[in-house]
């Protein structure tokens, strides 16, 4: 007598860095599709997306570009001043 032996479920991957996300169970489709949405996906912005290195990157980059319009705009106010 056979026994069928179902597929192992792969990890969910970083949608930036592609490391395998901790905390997040290996699971097929169908699996993942029955179990509760605490074990899909981790309590912070882009959980079960994004690993926490790839999220502090990306608000950090929003963070410096903001920064960034505002010193050009207090740059374009001194010029002119100056004129």
């Amino acid at each position: 007598v056979y026994q069928y032996r179902a597929k192992a479920g792969k990890g969910v991957k970083c949608g930036g860095c592609g490391i395998q996300l901790a905390g997040i169970g290996h699971l097929r489709p169908k699996e993942k599709s029955q179990v509760s949405k605490r074990h899909k996906s981790v309590n912070r912005a882009y959980g079960g997306n994004q690993c926490a290195k790839c999220v502090r990157e990306r608000i950090v980059r929003a963070f410096l570009i903001e920064e960034q319009k505002i010193v050009k705009a207090v740059v374009r106010k001194q010029q002119k001043k100056a004129v």
